[in-house]
Parts: structure tokens; sequence; C-alpha cells
């Protein structure tokens, strides 16, 4: 039998988010283990905010809808907010009723720029790594590091003299003469982000206005226990994996895998000096390696090279997923904050396929 429209609209409505999710939705253990995460955040959140004014948007509800900005590829906060508005699902995640209204994009805005100005992303990230030590997902002796490029949200035509503005035009796509001009980041900045550097990854690659991300991940299931972003130059891969490495606790004896960049007789020294030995890449080409066969001689030497592989997995979904190939922020504040949060957001995806926060 043939079924009829019926168009007529309910006017009371008594059920929670709940029961629209289902039991197994991948979500639930995200949430579940970001909610543990923040609930232990409580008093850094308490020294943060004010005691008196009007209440803002809570601070748990704020980082878990950038969460979800992040795990749905959302490209806005605007578009966040309009989702916020009608998606039962989003609404289930942030613990917010139907009858609940959500707040402007502004206002969201404007709340989000408190928290950029603190470490919470970075204390997040290690309140997550907490749960996976408790339940022996991490390993405490060997570890990969690496860095990637992120393109920076300024045009080329941003990138003009210090000292001399040639070619300035009225339009907002003005045009600049760039034949026979020399580039260089001592003498020129963008003007749009000039915390941002030119740089290029190779011989015969395109230069490009762009910062460099820094990931220390744990080999055991290739988990990111630390991250760093700065200004993309020559050094900035081995000084950042140096200050990652340094910071690990304790004083025993750990393995580090990386690529041939970091290939280099300061840096294989530098972590000899914190009790790490060096698994990297052996740059062999027309120059001598500082790896020796005191190192390569090991098995571990081998299986290190072919884990820290893995490391790409985690820039791969930063930069696809978590929409960060080109940066949607200007400056290397912000950014940072946020590259810490999509690492952190990856961690919670790797640890629910290992089978945490099933409830």
């Amino acid at each position: 039998m043939r079924g009829f429209e019926d168009r007529s609209e309910v006017l009371f409505i008594y059920v929670s988010p709940e029961t629209f999710v289902p039991g197994d939705h991948p979500l639930r253990p995200i949430r579940i283990m970001a909610d543990k995460a923040l609930k232990s955040l409580s008093e850094e959140f308490d020294r943060i905010y004010s005691h008196t004014g009007r209440p803002s948007v809570p601070p748990e509800v704020l980082l878990k809808s950038l969460l979800l900005q992040i795990l749905f590829s959302i490209r806005s906060n605007r578009q966040l907010v309009e989702q916020l508005s009608y998606n039962i699902l989003f609404r289930w995640f942030l613990g917010v009723s139907l009858e609940d209204r959500i707040w402007d994009h502004s206002t969201f805005s404007q709340n989000q720029e408190r928290l950029i100005g603190t470490d919470i992303a970075g204390q997040f990230l290690q309140k997550i790594l907490e749960q996976a030590k408790e339940t022996h997902l991490l390993s405490k002796d060997h570890f990969s590091v690496d860095g990637t490029l992120i393109e920076a949200w300024a045009s080329i035509k941003s990138f003009r003299p210090k000292d001399d503005e040639y070619g300035k035009g009225t339009g907002r796509n003005d045009s600049v003469d760039f034949h026979g001009r020399s580039f260089k980041n001592e003498t020129h900045a963008s003007t749009t982000d000039p915390e941002s550097r030119l740089y290029r990854k190779g011989k015969g690659k395109e230069s490009k206005l762009c910062y460099m991300g820094h990931v220390l991940m744990e080999n055991r299931n290739g988990l990111v226990v630390d991250t760093r972003l700065t200004q993309a130059t020559g050094t900035a891969e081995r000084d950042a994996a140096a200050e990652m490495i340094q910071n690990l606790p304790g004083m025993h004896q750990v393995t580090i895998g990386a690529d041939k960049a970091y290939d280099t007789e300061s840096f294989v020294a530098r972590l000899r000096s914190f009790q790490a030995t060096p698994h990297v890449a052996q740059n062999d080409k027309n120059r001598k390696s500082a790896i020796d066969g005191r190192t390569t001689q090991h098995p571990g030497y081998n299986i290190s090279g072919k884990v820290r592989k893995r490391i790409e997995e985690t820039f791969g979904w930063i930069k696809t997923i978590g929409m960060l190939r080109k940066a949607r922020y200007r400056g290397e504040k912000k950014l940072s904050w946020f590259f810490t949060l999509a690492a952190a957001a990856y961690d919670l995806v790797r640890m629910r396929n290992l089978g945490l926060g099933n409830a």
C-alpha cells in the first residue's frame, strides 16, 4: 500500500540526542576519552578564566567543538556553528540538548582566542597520552622524529622587500613582475603573514611561503607524543627534534629513528648526549655519514628504519582530515596551537582503533 506524506509538525518532543546515536558509533569512544582528559584539566580552566563577568562558552565544549571541526574536516568556525544548530550527532558529542541555543560564530571565535594564548592544546595531548600509557600502548624506549612543510596562508605576491614596497597595486590581486628579482628571507617578508618564510623542500622544487611542523612518535603503536611548529629553515627539523627528545621523561637509553636529513655530526652528537641512540638513515652520497657500523650492525637499527615511516601517516592525516596542508591561520603561535590539537585528534582516532574508550 502506498504511504502518504504527513506534513504535520510535532509540537513537543521529549527525547535526548543519546537516543539518535547508534551504540557502536565511532565517536562514542572518542567522546569518552576526550571527556576524561578534559575533566582532569578542570583546575587549569579555573585558573585561565575569571570568576566574575558573563559566562563564556564552556572551555570543555569549545575544545570538543574544535575536535569535531578537525575530525569532520569543517572548513570554518561559521560552518561549524551552523552544523551545531541542526546536527544531532554534534550536539550529542558536546552534551548539548536539542532545546539549547547555539552561540553565534563570532562569540565562538572570541572565546577560542582565549585558549590559543595558553598551553591547553599541549596539556590536552598529554592527558590523552596518559590514558594510552595506562593501557600500555606507549613505548618508553623507541621513538621516531620527522618534520613536514605547512604552506602559509599567504600569496607569494605578498613577499616584498622589507624596506621597499615595489609594484604595490590598488586591487586585491595586483600584478607583480618577478622576472630577474631575487627573493631572500633576510631582505624580504610577507605582508600577509610576516612570520612565514620562503622555503623549498629540495632541488627542483617550488619555493613557497610556509612553516614547518614537527612530530615525535613512539614506535609501538604510532602515537604522537610531542609536537612543535617552527619557521621553515634548514636546521629547524634537527633543532625541534633535539628539543622534543630532551623533554622525554626519564634518564634511560632510547632510540630515535629519523631520515637522512638528520644525518649530521652535530645532531648525532646531541642525541648521544641525551642518552639517545641515533637510528638515523645514512646519507653517504658524496659525503661521509655520521652513522657508522657500530650503530647499523644492530637489528634494532633496521627495525627503526621500517617503523619510522609510519610517521608519514600522521602527517597525511593532519594535512587531509585535519586540513592543515595549507595553514588556516596566520602566525606561528596560533598555527602551532592547532597543529598540536590536530595531533591530539589523530591520537584519539588511533587509540579508538586500538580498542580504547569502549564503555
